[in-house]
């Protein structure tokens, strides 16, 4: 039953509008329409749980819509501002004081990650982003907060100018500001790159040089044993790699597969297999021949000899089919290295000596037990990380403790060994489950559940 004595008491104050309305919303749709356009508060969220959509229309859904949008926008802006707080705060702590001695990081988005359950490219990225937005383009943070743009306007604010100083970012706001009301994320997007062309026409090579520093190669695991394979390069190359492809691509028989299909395997061709005959930068032709790349699947013996079909673990992506395991194990040149795990918690099980270096196989045995780093928000591939002693190892008498065995091993990414031994975040292995318990600064816990062979989670 929809109830309409929230507003007995004045409309404006208690919906921040400063016009307000001619009459008091009484439907369900009356509330959406009134709402959409509403500029968004504390007092205007209470009212949003009117909006029943059993009661409402079609034409009622979509004003609802808006509301609710207008909301999140407003509730984005405010975590901007504790963003950036957060992020002042970081940047404000002395060297001594948190015991850095040679590295000048701030570990605020480790706290953001997790948090917000989110990796720690994400929350440095949330980060970085409300920093710029707080400091130097208060017109979009307040847009963002009236809920006249979404945070995707906003962000891409801050993202188009980031290579420009702050007196040319201030006038490539003032150029787009008055239009983004009105804009899709992709029209901001256009008018701030044909604004920063118009606010520094004479800087397009030197942010292309600071760019050019930016250059990177990602992937992103998906479902159904796909990946997101993706770089981050300067546009001629990009070009060039287009060509390339496309002219390999077009030297596959006429099999069946679409054109996109060719070029893919064509790319995987060019980069694993090298053909002979392919022309390089320099003018000559590539030597051919597959590249020394390594792949490692984990996985478990009955899996392998096809007993059951439990998923296997590919090192850097994460888990794939049975088949797919199989496929990998048994390609030609594969190498087999067997690994001994507890039948009820599935740990590898495994004992070396005590020495401050850890032998070969006693580094393999970790790097395959925790597949990644152990740090919540991190998947920095095990094989890249630093193996760090979890209770300090005992230079003067290693039998004191300290021990440098599987149990008191774990892989931590450079970033998060350095956090771990220099700041005040602390971190604690369960031998019996392989969780790995962080507490931070503040004394907020979290949990990196373990990643095993056989249990995979």
């Amino acid at each position: 039953m929809m109830q309409a004595t929230l507003l007995d008491h004045d409309d404006t104050a208690a919906t921040g509008d400063t016009v307000g309305v001619p009459e008091q919303p009484v439907t369900a749709d009356e509330w959406a329409a009134h709402l959409a356009s509403a500029t968004p508060g504390p007092q205007t969220a209470a009212m949003l749980g009117l909006l029943e959509r059993e009661q409402l229309s079609t034409t009622g859904r979509i004003d609802a819509l808006k509301a609710w949008e207008r909301h999140v926008a407003w509730i984005q802006a405010q975590q901007v501002g504790l963003l950036a707080d957060i992020e002042a705060d970081a940047l404000d702590a002395t060297p001594n004081e948190i015991g850095w001695v040679d590295y000048d990081w701030n570990f605020a988005c480790e706290d953001v990650a997790c948090a917000l359950k989110l990796s720690g490219n994400t929350a440095a990225d949330r980060l970085a982003v409300a920093t710029a937005l707080e400091g130097r383009f208060p017109t979009t943070v307040s847009l963002l907060e009236r809920g006249e743009i979404c945070y995707l306007q906003a962000k891409a604010v801050a993202e188009v100018t980031g290579t420009l100083d702050p007196e040319a970012a201030a006038r490539v706001e003032a150029m787009v500001a008055p239009k983004m009301p009105t804009q899709s994320v992709g029209q901001t997007r256009r008018a701030l790159n044909r604004a920063v062309l118009k606010a520094d026409p004479q800087g397009a090579e030197r942010r292309h040089r600071r760019r050019r520093e930016d250059r990177t190669i990602w992937h992103r695991a998906a479902e159904d044993g796909m990946a997101t394979w993706t770089a981050f390069l300067p546009a001629p190359q990009a070009a060039q790699l287009d060509a390339a492809v496309d002219a390999h691509a077009a030297t596959f028989t006429e099999d069946g597969r679409t054109l996109n299909q060719k070029r893919v395997d064509a790319l995987y061709d060019l980069v694993v297999n090298r053909p002979t005959g392919t022309d390089t930068p320099a003018g000559g032709t590539t030597p051919g021949g597959r590249s020394a790349a390594m792949v490692q699947v984990t996985v478990s013996l009955d899996t392998l000899i096809g007993v059951d079909e439990e998923p296997g673990q590919l090192k850097g992506y994460g888990p794939v089919s049975a088949t797919a395991a199989r496929e990998v194990a048994f390609a030609p040149g594969t190498i087999w290295r067997r690994l001994i795990t507890h039948p009820k918690t599935g740990l590898l099980v495994k004992t070396d000596p005590t020495t401050y270096h850890p032998t070969a196989e006693t580094e393999r045995h970790v790097i395959a037990r925790d597949m990644t780093c152990t740090f919540p928000s991190c998947q920095m591939p095990a094989h890249r990380c630093d193996l760090d002693h979890i209770q300090p190892f005992d230079h003067e008498n290693p039998t004191a403790g300290g021990a440098t065995e599987p149990g008191n091993l774990m892989p931590l990414c450079r970033r998060h060994h350095l956090l771990k031994h220099r700041t005040r975040w602390q971190a604690e292995r369960n031998p019996d489950t392989g969780e790995v318990t962080w507490t931070a600064p503040t004394g907020h816990t979290y949990t990196n559940p373990p990643h095993t062979p056989t249990h995979i989670t």
